[in-house]
Parts: structure tokens; C-alpha cells; sequence
């Protein structure tokens, strides 16, 4: 196996490759992000940074390498990002409509929370929705059982709110249940670890690794919370040949809703929708609506349909501010080249 192999690249990279060929190009992956700048690994292997012409024609943040894309490097500049096959992304925090690539070419999302106290069934599903709609598989990791006098019901209460979901307790700090994660982390692939702060994923990580190669701070005595100890994103190869990719804690997620992630993400909801007597049902207060008469008879969890009506008005929100960005971006443009004509009519009249 080739050290492109080795770090993920299978025939759907050498299809998109292809079109480069003949430019003296070689393809790396990105493995570390730092301050601007990129770390790859494959063909090449050092510190890169885009070309002056890539960073022109962008066109936006989300077009510019991520951890875990594939690039084009010559001269220790990339010149291209080749077609993701999956990507995990959310909307920018803040006011503005900005997509945030949080990394790429992953083949499974580990959703880390831990007992006691992070084990929040909604923020849950917005994780769930934003790894199913960038097209990885999602795996919900609750890390800390320890801290539980039973941790195998917790997993259970979760796994019944997350149909289609493995769920899977672990205790990093005192290397148990680990075993469980294994069917995931084979040669070559791709695993991602999301979560909030303070849930243990710098431990999980060590773990993993067969070391302690990531700081770990302890979560605050006065607010439970934890501190952010992962500020770079890095791909790592575990003993076992799978690959790692660690992530900052979040603070503030909005899932960048683009596919079917919520949908996938409330499987049994839109499902449901599909017997509702009106194909545009809200699942408000319709007559004839499936997903309510499931609620009724306790088929559906209430609170679950109003998590999802939640992200269902956020994601059309979203929407509906990129629909005005762009419109706003378009006006801009439009703007540019009238204001160019008209100065290059004026220059004319004055010859």
C-alpha cells in the first residue's frame, strides 16, 4: 500500500486527478491546520499555503482546504482542492452566512458527549443532522461511564431517541469499553471526533493513540464546563493504520443544512411524513397529519418532533439568508461592472 493509500486516497481521488494530469502537480492530504498555513502529506510532505490565483478565484471560505482534503501542491503552494467525498460543515458563528468547513473526506463521525451532565438529546440531534447531511455515518461515543452509576441505561435512553444510530459508552480516562469503537477504526479510513468542550475527546484521543500526545486540562470545579485544550485541527494515524482526525470543541453549532441531514437525522419523522394527508404538513396542527397522530399514541417522542420543527425553521432561516447574501452579493456585482462601463464611456468621450 502506497503512502497515498495509507492515507485514505482510493479510485474516487484518482477520477478527479486525472483532469490535473500533465501539470507537474502532486496530490498530498491535508494533515494539520495552523495559522493560515497547511500541513500535507503524500506526494509532498511539508508547511503549504494556496497560490495567489487559488485565493482570487475562491469562491468563498468553504472552497479553501480543510482538514482532511486532498490538494494539488507544486512549489509548496496548492493549486487545487479535489471533489470531497463527504464533508462536515456549519454554518459560521456569529451574524454572518458563512460556511465553515470543520473537516473533509471523512468516512465516520465519532459524536463524542459524557456523563453526567453533557448528555443533551438535542444537541445530539444537530450534530446527527449535520454529519448525515455532509455525508458521513455518525457513531455517538458517551465517554465518561465512569462518572455513572449506569452508564448502560443512559446508552439505552439515547439509543431510543436516535434510531439508527450506534451509541456507544466508553470511559477514556480509565480505558474502558474502547473495544466497542474497533469495527470503525479500520486501515485507511477516516474518523472524525466532534463534541463540546470538557467531554474528553484530548483523552479518547490519547487512547486511541497508544499515548499521551494531546494536552488535557480538567473541566472547571465551578461551572462543569470544559476548557478548550484542542485549538488545531490535526490527522493523526492510529496504531491500528486508521486515521484520526481531532477537532476544537464547539461552543456554538448551527448545522450547515444543504442535503437530506435532517430528514436522516429524524428518519422515523419522515417517514412518517409521508402518510400525512397534506404533502406540505407542517406537523403543526394539520388535519390528518401522521407525525402528530404518532405523538398521540406515544409512537413518537414529543419533544424529539419539536427539536426537529426547531432545526426545520432554523436550516429554512439559514435558507433564506444565503438566498439574501447572494442576491446582495449579485447586486454588488451587477453594480461593479455598470459603474465600470459607464467610466469606461466617460474616458471615451474625453479622447
Amino acid at each position: 500500500m502506497s503512502l497515498r493509500e495509507r492515507l485514505g486516497w482510493n479510485p474516487f481521488f484518482d477520477a478527479h486527478a486525472a483532469a490535473l494530469a500533465g501539470r507537474g502537480y502532486g496530490f498530498a492530504r491535508i494533515v494539520e491546520e495552523q495559522r493560515g498555513l497547511s500541513r500535507v502529506s503524500g506526494d509532498a510532505d511539508a508547511w503549504v499555503e494556496v497560490s495567489g490565483k487559488f485565493r482570487y478565484e475562491a469562491a468563498d471560505a468553504a472552497a479553501f482546504p480543510a482538514i482532511g482534503d486532498w490538494v494539488a501542491v507544486r512549489d509548496n503552494l496548492i493549486h487545487h482542492v479535489l471533489e470531497r467525498r463527504s464533508i462536515v460543515s456549519r454554518a459560521a458563528a456569529g451574524r454572518t452566512t458563512a460556511e465553515q468547513v470543520v473537516a473533509a473526506n471523512v468516512d465516520t463521525i465519532f459524536v463524542v458527549t459524557a456523563l453526567p451532565h453533557d448528555v443533551n438529546a438535542r444537541r445530539l440531534e444537530r450534530y446527527l443532522a449535520m454529519v448525515w447531511d455532509g455525508g458521513a455515518v455518525p457513531v455517538v461515543v458517551i465517554n465518561k461511564s465512569d462518572l455513572s452509576g449506569d452508564a448502560d441505561a443512559a446508552s439505552r435512553t439515547v439509543a431510543a431517541r436516535l434510531p439508527l444510530v450506534d451509541v456507544v459508552a466508553v470511559s477514556a480516562l480509565q480505558d474502558r469499553g474502547l473495544e466497542a469503537l474497533a469495527p470503525y477504526l479500520q486501515p485507511a479510513k477516516t474518523v472524525a471526533l466532534v463534541g463540546s468542550s470538557g467531554v474528553g475527546k484530548s483523552t479518547l484521543v490519547n487512547r486511541l493513540m497508544g499515548g499521551d500526545v494531546v494536552r488535557v486540562a480538567a473541566v472547571s470545579e465551578e461551572d462543569g464546563k470544559g476548557r478548550h485544550t484542542t485549538t488545531a485541527r490535526r490527522l493523526v494515524a492510529l496504531p491500528g493504520a486508521a486515521l484520526l482526525i481531532d477537532t476544537p470543541g464547539m461552543r456554538e453549532l448551527q448545522p450547515w443544512l444543504e442535503g437530506d441531514g435532517l430528514d436522516a437525522a429524524f428518519d422515523e419523522i419522515a417517514a412518517l411524513a409521508d402518510d400525512c394527508r397534506f404533502g406540505d404538513c407542517a406537523h403543526e396542527s394539520e388535519p390528518g397529519c401522521a407525525v402528530l397522530a404518532a405523538v398521540a399514541d406515544g409512537r413518537l417522542d414529543a419533544d424529539r418532533l419539536e427539536n426537529y420543527r426547531r432545526l426545520a425553521r432554523e436550516a429554512a432561516y439559514e435558507d433564506r439568508k444565503r438566498d439574501k447574501a447572494a442576491a446582495a452579493e449579485q447586486k454588488r456585482k451587477w453594480k461593479q461592472l455598470h459603474q465600470a462601463a459607464k467610466a469606461l464611456y466617460r474616458d471615451r468621450d474625453r479622447r
